[in-house]
Formats: C-alpha cells, structure tokens, sequence
C-alpha cells in the first residue's frame, strides 16, 4: 500500500529578551529510500537568510542555519510531501533464525555501532535490569520471537502519557513512572535488545493517520532492527505493531540525541520558549 502525506512542522522560540544571535541543525526533511519518494520539501525562517544542507554521520539529511541579527523570535517552518510505500513482509526464514546464527552474521562497523550503549540507551542500567525482572522480560527462543514479545511487553508496562517526560529524560523515569512517550518507549527498547545482542537504532519521523478523514498532530518516534536476510526493519512499540506507511522516516542514530528534529544556541537573553506544532495530513491518491 502506498500512502501520500503533506507535512507542516513549525517552531516558534520566543526569547525572554533581545538575543544577538541564534544558531540552529534542523532534521525535519522525510528520507529518500526505497519506501519513500519525497515529492517536495521547503525551509523558511523568520528572521530570514540562508540556509545549508548538510549529510550527516549517520546519513541523515540535515540544516543548518546562522540568523546574527537582533531579534525576540525565531520562527521555522518547514513543509513536506511525500509518498511512503508499506515495508514487505518478513522472510519466513528469519521466523526460526537462531541466537548463534545472528551473531555470527553481525559484521558491519554500523550493526556493531548499534550494539553499544549510547547516552539513552544504556543496556546496563541497573533500573533496567529490575524492571525486565519485574516484568518477566527474557529472552526468548529465536530473535524475532523476542523482538515481537518485548514490544507487546512494553505496550502493557507503559502508559502513553504526553508531557509526562522531556526530550532529555533518562530511561529511568518512564521505568519507575510507568509513563512516557514514543521516544521513551524507543530508547527502552533499544536498551534491552542490544543487551540481547539484537543491533537496534532509534528512528525519528511523523505517524500519518489511517485514512484521509484523520489527522495527527505531533512527531513520532520507533525502532529499527537488524536480522539477517531481512536487513533493517521498523517495529513500533508504542502502538505495538510493525511499522508500515503511516510510518514517515526522517532520521536514524543510536538514540534520540543523535536525530533531535531541533537543536541550537542563542546569545544575549537568559531563557527561551518553544512551540512546536505538528500536522500530518493524508491525501487520497488517484
């Protein structure tokens, strides 16, 4: 099934007083990859000036940007289109794939990379440890298996809760809250399949709706795994299902700080506030 999106992010930094400059990367722009043709995508900021493109280490496309002048806000707006197209289905051969046939195929620098701990993603968290204990978290007989139940598990542990955690917020507050977001449930699940030595990384993106009449209005965040024969493939734990083309790629890294859609600095105030506001729109095509 393919599916066709437009896609409107907008930010908006207020600044408690005059700053001299803001310095800004953006990942907003959807990839371009075999599941997604991205028809148009436009950056504009106010105040105005150039803007640079610039590939990533993982990658990634990103922006950057530079605005020296005086002002008191700081406006992004980006717009997307594009076409994603559902991932095929699983080989039926990675059904039975054993423990010691996935490590004996890992032999990339890359699934390697996504093997160790990264600063959200911490296989060896002791609060980890005692919620997989308390949960009933293991390993299971063959990797998919376990991949498939760790995500039903989390969709039970957790309670998707907005404004319950930050985008700095360690694992440990949705494992001792119970509550968090998409990205939280991500980092979770990337921490405890790499223990399992499952290479795993976070994906950044939007999540369309399931039909035209619908709308989301908000950025989304999953997993990808690697297997053998299968390569990469997305799994969504919050909604506790495979990803498929609601699912709008943008960015991957080994966890959230690699791929936030903003980060930048500022001089010349002592505080700032940002909205964001997010909506995804499905088109019907022809």
């Amino acid at each position: 099934m393919t599916a066709r999106y437009t896609i409107r992010h907008e930010l908006k930094f207020t600044y408690e007083g005059a700053v001299t400059g803001s310095v800004i990367t953006l990942f907003l722009a959807p990839a371009r990859n075999l599941n997604q043709l991205v028809r148009s995508f436009s950056l504009g900021t106010d105040p105005g000036g150039s803007i640079f493109a610039f590939t990533g280490p993982y990658g990634n496309r990103g922006h950057f940007f530079d605005r020296p002048s005086l002002h008191h806000e700081l406006h992004i707006r980006a717009f997307s289109e594009v076409d994603v197209v559902s991932q095929p289905p699983l080989p039926e051969s990675i059904g039975v794939l054993s423990w010691t046939s996935l490590e004996s195929a890992i032999c990339t620098p890359q699934q390697w990379m996504m093997l160790q701990p990264s600063h959200f993603a911490r296989p060896s968290s002791a609060t980890l440890k005692r919620f997989m204990k308390e949960f009933g978290i293991e390993k299971g007989n063959t990797p998919l298996n376990s991949i498939q139940d760790l995500k039903a598990a989390l969709r039970v542990a957790f309670v998707y809760a907005p404004g319950s955690t930050s985008a700095q917020s360690p694992i440990d507050h949705i494992l001792e809250g119970g509550r968090g977001v998409c990205q939280d449930y991500a980092h979770v699940m990337i921490s405890i399949l790499r223990s399992w030595g499952i290479p795993s990384r976070y994906v950044s993106g939007y999540l369309g709706p399931d039909s035209i009449a619908g709308g989301h209005n908000e950025s989304h965040a999953w997993v990808e795994c690697w297997l053998p024969d299968a390569g990469w493939f997305g799994v969504d734990p919050v909604n506790d299902g495979d990803c498929d083309e609601r699912h709008i790629r943008v960015a991957t890294g080994r966890d959230y700080g690699d791929v936030p859609p903003v980060r930048g600095v500022f001089s010349g105030a002592l505080d700032s506030k940002l909205v964001t506001q997010v909506e995804v729109v499905r088109q019907e095509l022809n």
